[in-house]
């Protein structure tokens, strides 16, 4: 169950932050193509009100609880027995403590824009971010894909390989926003890129926890108690190659849904966008014609006398 929860809690952290980067970017190119620049992260408008100035990096505080959580998830169950070798093995260690190193190091790069924006102490440019953002990306490849290598279930080695290619997707497109930040496809392909890995999340946790999305032919392990990694597995080959089709199967589906989302959001704020300016034009004064036609009637008054 501790497992679920906390893919649930990553999945909704991943899905918020993908949405929000989507819905800013569309709105800040739309606004303004020609002086569109990608940005890290997208503040609230600021007011005068002390309230508001509070909330104004409210994504940046949310943001750095949500590594918090995953840093001290990870570091403790490092020190967790590994489920199927009855007892602490390097392999499960370490693959934890790597993950729980680059939560921090996420974490870190959170805090040095957050001091950044607040403070005069750290200038941060959107391209070194972008830069930076990119190496702990391909991290997070290569730590997936070796999580991968070592799982004894076919199931976690084949959702950690699929995250593993979000991560170098995300990876690439933060490495495009560093050379170019005008790249509106990319920075929007960034926040598409978040959903996805959001919602494969989820699908992780449903496809190795929760029996009605287990596929047929591949269960949970008996002896196993917290149902954590390495605890579902497909006996018979077919019903493992099977199950891996499945989870291809289920990734499109995915992606497809963040198109849409995507789709639906860009028309959705443009029109927004659009509108707006329609309505904020103002009839043109009518001062000008009024003085021609004084200036008009004036010279047919002296051509009469």
């Amino acid at each position: 169950m501790a497992g679920l929860i906390y893919e649930i809690f990553t999945s909704s952290a991943l899905l918020s932050l993908g949405l929000y980067h989507t819905i800013c970017t569309t709105r800040n190119h739309s606004k303004s193509p020609q002086t569109y620049s990608a940005k890290p992260y997208h503040p609230f408008p600021n007011n005068n009100n002390n309230q508001h100035r509070l909330l104004k990096h409210l994504q940046l505080y949310l943001l750095i609880l949500c590594l918090l959580v995953s840093f001290a998830h990870q570091t403790i169950i490092s020190s967790d027995a590994d489920p199927l070798l009855k007892g602490r093995t390097p392999v499960h260690r370490f693959s934890s403590l790597q993950s729980a190193l680059l939560s921090f190091l996420f974490l870190f790069l959170s805090l040095s824009v957050l001091l950044s924006e607040t403070t005069s102490l750290l200038p941060f440019p959107s391209d070194l971010f972008f830069a930076f953002a990119s190496a702990l990306f391909f991290l997070q490849y290569s730590v997936s894909s070796v999580s991968a290598s070592v799982q004894t279930s076919d199931l976690q080695a084949k959702c950690d390989t699929i995250s593993s290619r979000v991560s170098a997707l995300s990876s690439l497109l933060c490495l495009a926003l560093a050379c170019n930040p005008k790249l509106f496809v990319a920075d929007v392909a960034l926040g598409g890129s978040l959903c996805l890995q959001g919602l494969w999340e989820l699908q992780t946790g449903l496809t190795l926890y929760v029996e009605a999305f287990i596929p047929e032919g591949c269960h949970k392990l008996l002896d196993v108690v917290k149902g954590v990694e390495g605890s579902t597995q497909c006996d018979l080959e077919e019903s493992k190659l099977r199950a891996m089709s499945i989870l291809d199967l289920l990734f499109l589906v995915h992606v497809m849904f963040v198109f849409v989302i995507l789709m639906v959001t860009y028309a959705a704020i443009a029109k927004t966008v659009a509108g707006r300016r329609l309505g904020s034009y103002e009839a043109l004064p009518t001062t000008s014609t009024d003085s021609n036609s004084h200036i008009q009637m004036k010279a047919l008054t002296g051509t009469q006398a």
